[in-house]
Parts: C-alpha cells; structure tokens; sequence
C-alpha cells in the first residue's frame, strides 16, 4: 500500500493555517476508512518549514514561559516514558527517533540503557552529541541492526513515506520487542473544540493526523498490533495553550486550563485524550 492510497476517496474536513513559519493555509481532508485525516498539499521542501526557534523540541535554549513549561512537564515525563518498557532486563537496546536535542536518551543512558537517537535536525543533533549520546542523521543509518525498544514521542506525524517507515520500524524491532508511538489524537475534545486553530494539527509539519483505529489499521498492514494505549495527559493543557494563542493571538493560560482539564474530564470516558502513547508488538508474540 502507498501513501497515495491515503488520500483515495478523501472529504474535506478543515482548512488550517501554519502559524509558526509561513502562513500558509492547508486543506486537511479525512479518509473515512480509517478514521485519518491527511495534509494537503505536501510540499516538496518540508525543511524549510521547521526553521524556526519557535520549534521547542530543536531548539531548548529561548528562555519564554512557554518553553520553560514545555520543558518542565518533558523532564517530568522523562520517568513515566521509561517505565513504559522497564521490564529489568540487562544491556536493553533502545532507539529512539525524532531525538530532538537528545535529553531523553541521555536519561535512559543514566539508568543503564544502550540508548541510539535518530534526528535529522542538525541543531539539535549536535545537542545531542555533546550529551555523549550516540546518534545518527537518518534511519536508514541503523538498518539492519536490531533494537529491544523503539520510541517515537510524536513524530510519526512527521513522516513522509508512511508505509516505507512502518515497515523498516518493524524491521529494526526484536522478535520479542516493543515500539512505544505517541501522537496527537484529533478526535480528542480539545481538537474538537478548537477546531481549525488546534496546534496539534500543526501543517505542513504534522502530514497525517491519527485516532486509534487509524494506528491500529496502518500498523495491522506491517504484521504489528497495538497492545496497550495510554493517555498523555499533560498535552490537553500545552496544547491547548497554544491553540488559544492560534485563535486569539494571546497566551490565555486560565483558558487552556480550563480546556485542557475539560478535555482530560471527557476522556475519562471516551478515552480519546489530547495524545497518546500506543504500545506495539509483532503480531506473531
């Protein structure tokens, strides 16, 4: 299956703007098969599109409130993420793609992991580096290698060729393995609320926006099944700060609180929460 088979048979569903680079505006269109809502257009340099000091997971050093938050609730995370695939066991290898300046591996690196980072930003790679984390430009570096761990804290989003990407994922995962992938949930009461000013959406960066059927049917196409699904419950609120700054072009910290803490309450039963965490296995174990 191709990519192109994604937007086969799409519906309008928002038009969205990108506030963070260029102002552009991009149609967001759903495939009703699956419950996934596509970019569109993708455009043919998505480099350009990242260069800004605005995108905190590249560049950590802007002190503004909004990136000491962003990194406060990172750091807090940092325990919660690790126990998703702390079973004890020695020498456990784990990839993790989309580094980002690499403070997360280099937390697995002191608790005893043999940690590896994919991030194609060479700002923020090199941040990395210097916290004497191993760490490649491109996945295809580490193909044929295997991990025990793989972990992708949103950035399956981001990826171009989807189904070439979920394939090598499965390729790079031991037999007995788990891949960890979190993204933005769009059927979540703040995307629903906020709409076409949801920063989750985030075009032209963000190509694919997921729910839980959509990971569970792409993935089903690579032989992997989701085992587990878990709330992040703090991107409600960080989202959602955002999201009001997209609407109003201010920081409304009461607001996004509020949103946030609504869109967790609702979650509470519909279990479609801002983000989340799906564990996966091959689908022979």
């Amino acid at each position: 299956m191709k990519e192109k088979e994604l937007h086969r048979g799409v519906v309008p569903f928002l038009n969205c703007k990108d506030y963070l680079v260029s102002n552009e505006t991009y149609e967001v269109m759903l495939n009703k098969q699956i419950e996934m809502l596509v970019t569109s257009p993708i455009p043919s340099d998505l480099s350009k599109y990242y260069d800004s000091e605005e995108y905190v997971s590249h560049h950590n050093t802007k002190k503004t409130l909004l990136n000491f938050i962003y990194n406060t609730v990172k750091k807090y995370s940092f325990k919660k993420k690790q126990n998703l695939f702390n079973d004890h066991q020695k020498n456990k290898t784990v990839l993790d793609i989309g580094t980002g300046t690499g403070d997360f591996l280099f937390y697995c690196k002191q608790k005893g992991f043999l940690v590896t980072g994919i991030e194609p930003s060479d700002i923020a790679r090199q941040q990395t580096i210097e916290k004497k984390v191993a760490v490649h430009k491109d996945l295809k570096d580490v193909l044929g290698k295997k991990f025990d761990v793989i972990t992708m804290w949103h950035v399956l989003e981001h990826v171009p060729n989807l189904y070439e990407y979920l394939e090598q994922l499965k390729n790079l995962l031991n037999d007995n393995g788990k891949l960890i992938v979190a993204v933005p949930n769009f059927k979540s009461f703040d995307a629903d609320y906020y709409k076409e000013y949801w920063a989750a959406y985030d075009v032209p960066r963000h190509l694919w926006h997921f729910s839980q059927k959509s990971i569970q049917e792409l993935f089903k196409s690579v032989q992997m099944k989701v085992v587990k699904i878990h709330p992040l419950k703090f991107d409600s609120f960080y989202v959602s700060l955002l999201s009001e700054k997209n609407k109003t072009g201010k920081t409304n910290f009461a607001k996004a609180f509020l949103i946030g803490l609504k869109s967790n309450l609702s979650a509470r039963s519909t279990k479609e929460y801002s983000s989340l965490i799906f564990e996966l296995k091959h689908t022979q174990n």
